[in-house]
C-alpha cells in the first residue's frame, strides 16, 4: 500500500502541466509549432519547404500543403529504405504497419523516439494521473496491468522493423510499466491470435489484474476465455480488484452491454483513450463520460477542414482559436514524427471549449470498423471488382453493414448484393469475395484469421430492382443521389432485407 501512495503522488505531478495546456491552449500550441519546425529545418522535407524561412502560422500553412498518407510516402518510403534526416531528424527504426489505401494492402507510419516517449507513453501516464486524481482510493500499482495487443508480427525491412503499433509500444515499454505488465513479453507479441488468446488467458488468469487495456472486440475474446477456464460466473470472480479498462481503437458502442455483462459490480471504470498510430491524441478526463480531452502538448499540432470544406479542391483548415461546438471537423495534424499537416482521415466533434473536449465522429471516408479492421469502400470495390471478373458475373447495386454480435456470435460484415443474373454458384462466390477482401486489407486479413473476432461476411441475394424499389420508397430516385455503400449502422441494410422478403 506504501508503494502505491508513492506512485499516486509521483503520477499525479503531472496534473499541474495538463492544467497549464487547459489554461493556455493556443500558447502552448503555437509553441509546439514552432519547436517542430525548427527541429526538423534541416531534413530534406524542411529544406524542400524552406523551414528556417517559417516564423508564423501564415508562414507555416504557405510553405506546407495540406497532404494525405499517398503524398507523404516518397518520403516514407525513403525512410524504410535507411535514409535519415527525411521527414524527421535522424534514422526512423519503427513503421506502424496500419489499414490499406487506395494504392498499397497498407500504411506504414514512422514512429520516432519522441513519439513514443512524448506521446504515446505519456498518454498513459497521464491516464494513470487522472485515475487517481478522480479515484481517492484507487490502487493500482499494487496489481498488474494486463495490455490485449492485437496482431504484433514484426517484420525486418533494411533497417528497420515494421509491425503492429501494440508490438511497437510492448517492445519499448518503460522499466516501471514492464515490471507490472503481464503476459509476459513472448506472448505479448505472439502473432498467432488463437494460440496467442489460450497463452494469455493461462498466463493472466491467477494474476491480481487491476488495469486492462485494449481493443474492446480483443479484450472481450479473451475475458469470456478465462470465465470459461475459470469456471467463473463474471471477471470480477475472478479480479476481484479490477479497477480500470483502457479502450481504443474502434467504437466501445457495440461492447458496452457485453462489458457490463461480465463485469456486473460497477466497480470497473471505463476510459477510452485516442492512440492511433499516428499518435495519441486524446483522453477521456472525466468519470462516466463519452468525450475525451485534446492533449495539447505531445508532440503534435492540431488543424481542422470543416467536413463541408473537405470536397473543395483547396480546403482550408483552421486552428483551436475557431473551431466551434457540435461542428464534424476533418483532423489535420503535423506531429514529432515527420507527418506535416497529414490528414488522418478521422472526423472529430467538439463537445467543449476551453478546455478542448470532443468526440470521434468517423472517418472522411466511408469505412467499417467493427474489429479494427478499417475496411474502406476502395478494398471493398476493388474485391468486388476482382470476384466478379474472376466469375463473369455482374453486380447492379451493393451496399454492406456490420452484423453486432450477440454473447455467442461474431462480429461480421453483413451485404447485401442485387446481380443482373443469380444463375452462378453463389457458395464460391462468397469464398471468393472474402478471400479478395483479405487480399485488399491487412487487417481485415488479421482479423478474420481463424474466424475468432471477425466471421465469414454473411451475403444476401437481392431481388430484381430491390434497390430501385428502396430508393422510390424514400422519396431518392434521381439526381445526385447515391447507393450508400459501407454503413456504420444497420438501418439501410435492415430495410432492404424487409422489402426483398
Amino acid at each position: 500500500m506504501a508503494a502505491n501512495t508513492v506512485f499516486g503522488w509521483v503520477i499525479k505531478k503531472r496534473l499541474h502541466q495538463m492544467e497549464l495546456f487547459k489554461q493556455y491552449p493556443l500558447e502552448v500550441q503555437e509553441e509546439i509549432r514552432q519547436k517542430l519546425i525548427d527541429e526538423a529545418a534541416l531534413t530534406a522535407f524542411g529544406k524542400e519547404h524552406k523551414f528556417k524561412h517559417i516564423h508564423s502560422l501564415e508562414d507555416f500553412r504557405k510553405a506546407i500543403p495540406l497532404r494525405t498518407y499517398e503524398e507523404h510516402f516518397p518520403y516514407i518510403e525513403r525512410m524504410i529504405q535507411g535514409e535519415g534526416n527525411v521527414l524527421w531528424p535522424g534514422k526512423t527504426k519503427w513503421f506502424a504497419k496500419s489499414s490499406g489505401t487506395t494504392n498499397s494492402r497498407s500504411k506504414f507510419i514512422p514512429i520516432s523516439n519522441e513519439n513514443l516517449e512524448e506521446g504515446h507513453y505519456k498518454g498513459g501516464k497521464d491516464l494513470l494521473a487522472i485515475f487517481y486524481n478522480l479515484r481517492e482510493n484507487a490502487d493500482l500499482f499494487s496489481g498488474k496491468t494486463l495490455i490485449v495487443g492485437g496482431s504484433t508480427k514484426m517484420s525486418e525491412e533494411e533497417e528497420n522493423t515494421i509491425g503492429d503499433l501494440s508490438g511497437i509500444i510492448i517492445s519499448n515499454l518503460p522499466f516501471w510499466v514492464e515490471m507490472k505488465r503481464v503476459p509476459q513479453r513472448e506472448i505479448s507479441l505472439m502473432d498467432n491470435w488463437e494460440e496467442k488468446l489460450d497463452a494469455m488467458a493461462l498466463n493472466t488468469m491467477n494474476e491480481d489484474v487491476r488495469v486492462l487495456s485494449g481493443v474492446p472486440s480483443w479484450t472481450l475474446l479473451l475475458l469470456r476465455r478465462i470465465l470459461e477456464l475459470k469456471k467463473a460466473n463474471h471477471i470480477h470472480e475472478v479480479w476481484p480488484n479490477l479497477q480500470m479498462y483502457m479502450h481504443g481503437g474502434i467504437s466501445f458502442a457495440p461492447y458496452r452491454e457485453q462489458f457490463n455483462a461480465i463485469l456486473p459490480n460497477g466497480t470497473t471504470d471505463y476510459f477510452e483513450t485516442y492512440n492511433a498510430s499516428e499518435g495519441f491524441f486524446g483522453i477521456q478526463d472525466q468519470l462516466n463520460s463519452n468525450e475525451m480531452l485534446l492533449m495539447l502538448d505531445y508532440g503534435v499540432y492540431y488543424e481542422f477542414i470543416p467536413l463541408d470544406e473537405l470536397e473543395n479542391e483547396h480546403p482550408k483548415a483552421i486552428g483551436l482559436e475557431v473551431v466551434e461546438l457540435n461542428k464534424i471537423y476533418a483532423l489535420v495534424i503535423t506531429t514529432n514524427t515527420g507527418l506535416w499537416r497529414y490528414l488522418i482521415g478521422d472526423t472529430i466533434r467538439f463537445t467543449h471549449l476551453y478546455p478542448f473536449r470532443f468526440r470521434i465522429v468517423g472517418r472522411t471516408k466511408q469505412f467499417i470498423n467493427l474489429t479494427g479492421e478499417e475496411l474502406m469502400v476502395e478494398n471493398a470495390e476493388a474485391a468486388l471488382r476482382k470476384t466478379c471478373t474472376h466469375m463473369n458475373i455482374h453486380v447492379v447495386e451493393y451496399t454492406v453493414a456490420p452484423f453486432f454480435p450477440n454473447e455467442n456470435e461474431t462480429a461480421a460484415h453483413e451485404w447485401f448484393i442485387e446481380f443482373e443474373n443469380n444463375d452462378f454458384d453463389f457458395d464460391r462466390f462468397c469464398f471468393l469475395l472474402d478471400e479478395n477482401l483479405r487480399d485488399e486489407n491487412s487487417d481485415y486479413d488479421a482479423k478474420r484469421n481463424t474466424n475468432l473476432n471477425l466471421g465469414f461476411p454473411i451475403i444476401h441475394k437481392g431481388k430484381k430492382d430491390v434497390f430501385y424499389t428502396w430508393l422510390k420508397s424514400r422519396n431518392k430516385l434521381g439526381g445526385q443521389h447515391k447507393i450508400p455503400r459501407l454503413a456504420t449502422d444497420r438501418v439501410w441494410l435492415d430495410e432492404l432485407i424487409e422489402l426483398n422478403k
